[in-house]
């Protein structure tokens, strides 16, 4: 069965939260997601040789919103 990119990149996305410190991230994640996510203008270069990567302000909000949806629990 194909897999739905998009799907894959939002829970990407949403994952880059648990380790964020500020606007930054660990980049210990699917290179090909990574780069998806780079296209969109959504987080730096993740091929640089740094071990993070920083979200967008859009991102970082966009993130959170997904993290909440796809992973939180009702009060």
């Amino acid at each position: 069965m194909p897999l739905d990119t998009d799907k894959i990149d939002d829970a990407v996305l949403a994952l880059l939260t648990l380790g964020l410190s500020g606007n930054k991230a660990w980049k210990g994640f699917d290179a090909d997601a990574l780069s998806r996510l780079h296209q969109r203008g959504l987080i730096s270069d993740p091929h640089d040789r740094s071990l993070t990567l920083t979200l967008s302000p859009e991102a970082l909000t966009r993130a959170k919103q997904l993290r909440d949806q796809l992973f939180g629990k009702p009060a």
